[in-house]
């Protein structure tokens, strides 16, 4: 029978959705899941990780890509940026009482407009002015958007929290969050264990909130974002490989890119777009393990971490953080997962 949105449903307390982070990175709970579940705290990472392993990271920042404004018949209007298209021009989200028209000016923030030149699926395509460049535009006017499970205003204190403490290329409108529990210790402490790190960078689109609206995943049409792999971090690949560690992929925003930019049969340096949708029966190339937080039910994220772990091993799992009450999503609790080597066919 054909994989339905059913198949990845759950059923979560509102309670459990973390609307803010503990006070330390490292003080979430960490289930290490395998053959038997372990209960831990992300503090005891390092303990799961062997000499040689390599652990890449997703160094994406998350912009101020959250504007208001109005239309031109005086409308308030809100602005998320979904991801620049190269230039002045962006695709975003906009929430008005009446959508705007092609062609129609929206002022953004009181201090620029920008032009609806249409819709591209599910999104405005936008031009921002030509003299600014679109990124700096967005950081001096815009808020940082939180996920919409958030029911609160991101405050001074998220400006922090919800950035990795290793964000350095901007582009994302959300955050790679499982990278949110590293610190400056944690790193110590794993090269302390002879684990070495790797980079690369994903945009994380608004997209990635969006609902599976088909009852078959076979009709899902994913969103595409931009990534880009550096030859340094394919290089260290095969050198891990080599020396027999395993290839970590901290967040499902690296290993998305890992296994877009290896989906020819071998992983290749440079950069792209992919709107590769991992479910079960996706054959994966790269990662061997993965450090993810829990997701949303009916989710393209819980359906990816399905088809790496298996999907009766995320079950159990899902099931046990419920019963022992995780704290879910961004800000949330974190598991530590190894890929199910007996799903290896042909990627769908």
């Amino acid at each position: 029978m054909p994989l339905t949105t059913d198949d990845f449903d759950y059923a979560l307390p509102g309670h459990l959705i973390a609307q803010a982070p503990l006070a330390e990175r490292d003080a979430s709970r960490l289930l290490a899941v395998g053959q038997t579940l372990a209960d831990r705290h992300f503090s005891d990472l390092p303990e799961f990780i062997r000499p040689n392993d390599l652990l890449v990271f997703n160094d994406t920042r998350v912009l101020h890509a959250r504007l208001f404004g109005t239309k031109e018949s005086g409308g308030a209007v809100e602005v998320l940026l979904e991801r620049a298209l190269g230039g002045n021009e962006a695709l975003a989200q906009v929430r008005a009482s009446r959508s705007p028209k092609t062609g129609s000016v929206l002022r953004l923030a009181g201090a620029f407009d920008v032009t609806v030149l249409g819709r591209i699926g599910e999104f405005f395509h936008l031009r921002f002015p030509p003299n600014e460049n679109l990124i700096d535009l967005i950081e001096r006017h815009g808020k940082l958007p939180l996920p919409p499970y958030i029911q609160r205003e991101a405050a001074e204190s998220d400006e922090g929290r919800y950035q990795t403490v290793y964000a350095r290329t901007p582009g994302s409108v959300a955050a790679p969050t499982a990278g949110l529990h590293f610190d400056g210790k944690m790193f110590e402490a794993l090269l302390r264990r002879g684990a070495k790190t790797a980079w690369l960078t994903l945009h994380v689109g608004a997209g990635t909130f969006q609902p599976v609206r088909v009852h078959n995943l076979a009709e899902h049409q994913m969103h595409r974002e931009h990534y880009v792999i550096p030859p340094a971090t394919v290089e260290a690949i095969a050198a891990t490989r080599k020396s027999g560690g395993r290839v970590i992929a901290v967040g499902t925003t690296s290993l998305r890119a890992l296994e877009a930019a290896a989906h020819g049969g071998e992983l290749v340096a440079g950069e792209g777009e992919t709107a590769l949708f991992i479910r079960p029966g996706f054959r994966f190339r790269v990662a061997d393990a993965l450090i993810t937080n829990f997701h949303l039910p009916r989710s393209t994220l819980l359906m990816l971490v399905s088809a790496f772990a298996g999907m009766e091993t995320v079950r159990r799992a899902y099931r046990h953080a419920l019963e022992r009450e995780y704290r879910f999503f961004s800000y949330g609790d974190a598991m530590f997962l190894t890929r199910d080597n007996g799903t290896v066919c042909d990627a769908l």
